[in-house]
């Protein structure tokens, strides 16, 4: 079951999985009550969590934290 938007905390990693993307983030600021600044882990670029949900949750949306980063 993902975690809800409002049970992200700032320094934690998480992974996000939504339309077959699968990316490992960290949030980096909370920008309002539903958004975030994070940086993904991958290739560094930091942008607001509202992009990556910007066309919907999919099917197999998933957002868990990631224990280890």
């Amino acid at each position: 079951m993902p975690l809800a938007l409002d049970n992200l905390r700032v320094g934690r990693a998480y992974l996000l999985v939504n339309y077959g993307e699968i990316r490992k983030i960290k949030v980096l600021q909370r920008i309002s009550k539903e958004n975030f600044q994070v940086k993904d882990l991958d290739t560094l670029e930091t942008y607001e969590l509202e992009e990556l949900l910007r066309w919907g949750i999919g099917k197999d949306y998933d957002l868990d934290e990631l224990r280890d980063e």
